[in-house]
């Protein structure tokens, strides 16, 4: 029984973090209430708040949840590319093809996050930084082995290059979601090459 009850709690709390994930790429972490959720899992509040305890634990462990699946989406799909320019172009197919399928119903909840949260201090606010630091610092890493094996200009710098990627993925988020643009996805795949000087082959995301 015991081994029956963990399993149950985990099996509710990851349902509640998925509908969470979903809801709150539609309305924002602050569209996140214990009401809601309860309603839409058909669970009483104070059970909901048992897994939680808050709002805001429950914002970060959407957030998280988000990141996670981002992760997967994106960077486990390219993990495995040799290091540098060919990695960074794997990122950019994976991203590219993560946005235009809609993984969240309301878009990439890490990006509406960032503009939910970007003057609001407090926990939230930090685990959002965080998580986009962390992926700066991934693709400023991954364009300083690129400039190092030659394949990006000597004096290019890092940084811009991973401000420059995320700007575009921020703009194809953007335009996907806000303006219906349905060749956004393939405007931002050929604007990351063109930022990583890589020929514009033919489409390889989806």
């Amino acid at each position: 029984m015991p081994r029956r009850s963990v399993a149950d709690t985990a099996k509710t709390r990851a349902a509640i973090l998925d509908r969470s994930v979903a809801l709150a790429s539609v309305e924002g972490l602050e569209g996140l209430t214990i009401g809601r959720l309860a309603g839409d899992l058909d669970m009483s509040k104070a059970g909901l708040l048992g897994h939680f305890g808050t709002k805001e634990e429950l914002q970060l462990a959407a957030l998280d949840a988000a990141g996670a699946v981002y992760r997967r989406e994106v960077w486990d799909r390219a993990a495995s590319v040799k290091p540098g320019r060919a990695r960074l172009l794997a990122i950019a197919d994976a991203w590219m093809s993560y946005l235009e399928r809609d993984v969240f119903p309301g878009g990439c909840l890490v990006t509406a996050a960032s503009c939910e949260f970007d003057d609001r201090p407090g926990r939230v606010h930090d685990a959002v930084l965080a998580q986009h630091e962390q992926w700066l610092g991934v693709l400023a890493h991954e364009a300083r082995r690129a400039i190092a094996d030659g394949d990006l200009p000597r004096g290019t710098v890092p940084e811009d290059v991973a401000f420059t990627m995320n700007a575009i993925a921020m703009g194809v988020n953007q335009a996907h979601r806000l303006l219906g643009d349905p060749d956004a996805p393939a405007r931002g795949w050929r604007a990351m090459r063109s930022v990583l000087h890589a020929p514009r082959a033919r489409r390889r995301f989806g």
